[in-house]
């Protein structure tokens, strides 16, 4: 199975890591790659290294272009193409059942990767390994290729009353 959620609400990775709590209940074995976080430090990074079975590596180098981004375009597209080369690595472990490729909408969004790559790379994984998707900006190819497909759509944002992120409720 291939779900993606995608959407300008909050709550996309939030969902995935729910699912991967869902598995692990069940005794699955999980990864997290983090195609665009690299530079926050969020409490899923605590949490997780206290949670047998489930793995969460942080392979980009932040937001791109945003915030507080001051990596070159050229280190955010090997942190990417590294992402990708870790995907590979553990597709072919044997070991998990759920791979979370979390931002990977967005790094797809941004022209980081190419589509294809990650197309070919679910494509190509074993029937019992599962993967979901997530990021604002689902590109068509991957929506198309899911079998569920989540949009979280903003109503009401903290932000639009200028009330800035919440460590916790939000990283």
């Amino acid at each position: 199975m291939i779900l993606c959620y995608t959407g300008n609400g909050k709550g996309k990775t939030t969902a995935a890591l729910g699912a991967a709590l869902r598995a692990l209940g069940y005794g699955w074995n999980v990864c997290v790659i983090q195609f665009m976080k690299g530079t926050w430090h969020t409490g899923e990074l605590d949490s997780i290294k206290n949670i047998p079975g489930i793995d969460l590596i942080q392979a980009g180098k932040g937001f791109y272009k945003i915030l507080d981004d001051q990596f070159p375009e050229e280190e955010h597209r090997q942190a990417v193409a590294d992402a990708v080369a870790l995907i590979k690595e553990r597709i072919g472990c044997g070991k998990y059942q759920l791979i979370i490729l979390d931002e990977v909408n967005v790094a797809a969004y941004l022209k980081l990767l190419e589509e294809d790559v990650i197309i070919q790379l679910l494509k190509s994984a074993p029937p019992n390994l599962h993967f979901i998707l997530t990021g604002r900006n689902a590109p068509p190819s991957f929506i198309e290729l899911a079998d569920l497909v989540t949009e979280m759509r903003e109503i009401k944002h903290p932000f639009q009353k200028g009330v800035q992120a919440e460590k916790g409720l939000d990283f």
